[in-house]
């Protein structure tokens, strides 16, 4: 391959502006995806049950004791009067399924509402209700049914039933109820009480609202079920870490109703907190109640039993030196009474967990025992107490978290009874070293008459009664303030406020998305198709799989025409057939370059289109052009041009024929343009185009014209064109936007690279504006030797129409 015919392509930038043109061509496509994807978002908007958020804040109460009550120490051994909240804890509680249950339940949800319109049916509440449906008992059946409610007049209705069979349990029941005649409407007054074999209710209208038009469709509820929903969309939340603030928030379809709901739940809250605390404290005072009982007969006794014994012995006064020696012991003594009182009490909890009765009540306060393990147990163990208390409001005993509970209190129980075993072992052990202590203080006093003894034993255990007994009166009255002194564990801070506008569906949001699918899906659309379509589509497609020249471009024909370049056309097929004439005459470069050959990777590329155009656009420049129709197999240039022939170049390379002129035919649609056609198809084309016969006839023609242009078969698809190598000065290989495909330009590459034919130049024909830069530009490339010698790679932009 010589250097001067070697070919560079420049890097093309990025062009933003003709990627933009590439999209705008299929505005039609962009148009109606915008008009489909923003109108169902219109209609989505339109039609779609707007969502509201509902929000209110809480001041949960934490570490703080009440004022007046942390100062005094006696106060805070009871830990009924302790404030402490886990918020965490709290925020589980406010969205625990039971207490949504009991919300939901309260405010009568049963049942929902809906009235059909146009379009959709649209739920109503609270102020808007024509009736309500008051439910004294359903069964499971009733959520499968759905009532119409017709309105005849102020007292009566007509009551509808439908079957739901979405929402049966069983789809043979519900196929069979499906296949069964509808029920025909009942008449019934409001306020009268309706029995089914699926519930029970009664149907009341409201006041100002009812209309004899209106219908109304009531569907019943499963508490359960609609407590899980409505527990899964309240989010509950702290407003930051470092305050027990939480912020409520709730999203419900109709505004009043999500108001209603964290009302009434910030209320039971508000009512269960209280009920704890009341349970807590009435149990402690019913227990230090029972205890005085049985220390009032107690202390009475020892009383009358001192009195008795002072009046039989006449006691009156001792000598001081037995005072001293019974100060000293009495020291002893009240240490003693101490550790009775701790016993005592330890004793009166054991005999108080060991009775039957007491299994499901409060353990009380551990009164002045300061042990914290004891203390710590005791108070897991109410907490347990109360958790199963109120979960056995909702549950049945035999749930698995009931049995749970009561395998934990079970435990509880033994540990408590295990501890104050163990401490009460603790206080006998010191109180057997002060009874030794004090033995030692006694054999100082032998002296002192028994009697002074036994009225000392006598007083110290009444000293242990009356203590014991005065403790557990001041314990009494606070337990009392602490059940009259109940108060919230909560302060609203802001009530269930109402936002501005519904969370769903999000307008601004859904027209985005419109826009972009709108938008995108079209792109993407036009992206997959160009990157799926293997065929030629733009000019880069050529220039990045082959270096051949790219000699121009041939805009799409519109008219029939085989012959579209004269003396007096201006289209812009004949200007672009023009710029290859002159692009040609830049590639020869002055050389000889008169026997083109014209060929292409298969049929219906125009090879025959552009050599004849090719060759009238080289008449018009005053030169002689002859186009040879070498498609032995499949002859089709005479009949083209509307010319009859029965003899072509098959005829001359067997001799049927003895001279050239014989298979000459002028052309009727210019002067000096003049056309071979192929002939009989032979049997053996290939080797035909073989024969000495083809040289010698192209080398005769050489000598009567100024150009020999050669229409060959594709070279793609057979290889005849190959042998017409020897002859040619230059090559033209057709290559057609949308039809050829990519994989055979490397047909041409081959070619180019291998030097197959002379000179080997691209024609890209067909080009409309999806395919170029714009309808009637071409481009072309030229290179030639000078004076200064050859032009190595030299790029250049040559003519633009």
């Amino acid at each position: 391959m010589r250097e001067t015919d070697k070919y560079f392509v420049e890097p093309e930038d990025f062009n933003l502006k003709m990627l933009l043109l590439k999209y705008l061509r299929h505005w039609l496509l962009f148009f109606g995806a915008l008009i489909i994807t923003l109108g169902t978002a219109f209609l989505y908007i339109r039609y779609a049950t707007p969502v509201y958020s509902i929000s209110s804040t809480l001041l949960i109460k934490d570490d703080i004791a009440k004022p007046g009550v942390a100062a005094n120490e006696m106060f805070s051994e009871l830990d009924i009067f302790q404030t402490t909240k886990n918020v965490d804890n709290e925020v589980e509680v406010l969205r625990s399924l039971g207490l949504m249950q009991r919300v939901l339940s309260e405010l009568s949800l049963q049942t929902s509402y809906f009235v059909d319109g146009r379009i959709k049916s649209s739920e109503v509440y609270g102020s808007s209700l024509p009736i309500k449906v008051i439910v004294s008992e359903l069964s499971p059946e009733a959520y499968s049914k759905n009532l119409i409610v017709h309105i005849k007049d102020n007292n009566t209705f007509e009551l509808e039933e439908i079957e739901d069979i979405s929402q049966h349990a069983y789809p043979p029941i519900a196929k069979l109820l499906a296949t069964e005649e509808p029920k025909k409407p009942t008449t019934h007054k409001f306020g009268q009480q309706i029995v089914k074999p699926y519930g029970t209710f009664t149907v009341v209208a409201t006041s100002g609202v009812l209309r004899e038009e209106n219908n109304v469709r009531v569907v019943f509820n499963h508490i359960e079920n609609l407590a899980s929903i409505y527990s899964g969309v309240l989010n509950v939340t702290s407003v930051n870490k470092y305050t027990s603030v939480l912020s409520l928030t709730l999203t419900d379809p109709i505004p009043e109703r999500g108001q209603d709901i964290i009302k009434k739940l910030i209320e039971i809250y508000n009512e269960e907190a209280v009920e704890d605390k009341k349970i807590v404290a009435s149990n402690t005072l019913q227990f230090i109640d029972e205890r005085l009982k049985y220390l009032t007969v107690e202390l009475t006794d020892v009383e009358k039993d001192v009195e008795n014994y002072k009046r039989r012995n006449e006691v009156t006064d001792v000598s001081a030196q037995a005072q001293l020696y019974i100060q000293k012991a009495g020291e002893y003594n009240k240490q003693l009474a101490d550790w009775e009182i701790q016993i005592d009490v330890l004793q009166s909890i054991e005999q108080y967990l060991n009775k039957q009765e007491n299994q499901y009540e409060l353990v009380p306060s551990t009164l002045n025992i300061q042990d914290p393990t004891l203390v710590g147990l005791i108070g897991k163990f109410n907490e347990l107490q109360l958790e199963l208390q109120r979960m056995l409001r909702t549950t049945q005993p035999n749930n698995p978290l009931v049995l749970n509970i009561n395998d934990q209190l079970a435990n509880l129980r033994v540990n408590i009874l295990e501890n104050l075993r163990n401490i009460k072992s603790g206080l006998i052990i010191t109180r057997d070293n002060l009874k030794s202590s004090h033995a030692q203080f006694e054999s100082r006093i032998q002296k002192v008459p028994s009697i002074e003894r036994d009225l000392l034993e006598i007083n110290r255990q009444q000293g242990v009664k009356q203590e014991l007994y005065l403790f557990l009166l001041q314990k009494r009255e606070e337990s009392a303030m602490s059940l009259a002194a109940t108060i919230s564990n909560l302060r609203i801070i802001d009530e269930a406020v109402l936002g501005d506008y519904p969370v769903r569906p999000r307008t601004t949001l859904i027209y985005a998305l419109a826009l972009i699918l709108g938008i995108g899906v079209p792109m993407g659309y036009v992206y997959m198709k160009e990157v799926l379509n293997d065929k030629v589509q733009e000019r880069k497609d050529v220039e990045s799989l082959t270096s051949t020249p790219i000699l121009g471009e041939i805009a799409h024909s519109k008219g029939k025409e085989t012959v579209v370049v004269t003396s007096k056309s201006r289209t812009p097929v004949a200007e672009l057939f023009r710029l290859i004439r002159a692009n040609l005459q830049f590639a020869t470069g002055g050389r000889e370059n008169k026997v083109i050959l014209v060929t292409s990777s298969m049929s219906g590329e125009g090879k025959t289109f552009i050599s004849i155009n090719l060759g009238a656009s080289l008449v018009l420049t005053g030169k002689k052009v002859v186009v040879l129709g070498f498609d032995l197999r499949k002859s089709g240039l005479t009949q083209s041009l509307g010319l009859f022939a029965d003899k072509g170049i098959t005829n001359y390379l067997i001799s049927d024929v003895q001279a050239v002129d014989e298979v000459i035919i002028p052309s009727r649609a210019l002067p000096d343009l003049y056309v071979i056609g192929a002939g009989p198809i032979p049997p053996n084309p290939s080797e035909l185009m073989l024969l000495p016969g083809v040289g010698k006839l192209i080398e005769e023609l050489k000598l009567r014209f100024d150009f020999v242009i050669l229409d060959t078969p594709p070279v793609g698809q057979v290889a005849d064109a190959l042998s017409l190598a020897p002859y040619i000065d230059s090559s033209i290989y057709v290559v057609r936007y949308n039809y050829t495909f990519k994989e055979q330009v490397n047909i041409i590459d081959d070619i180019y690279k291998n030097s197959k034919f002379k000179h080997s130049m691209i024609v890209i024909n067909d080009a409309k504006n999806e395919n170029s830069y714009g309808y009637g530009y071409g481009y072309g490339y030229g290179y030639g030797e000078g004076v200064e010698g050859p032009r190595k790679n030299k790029f250049k932009k040559l003519v633009s129409v």
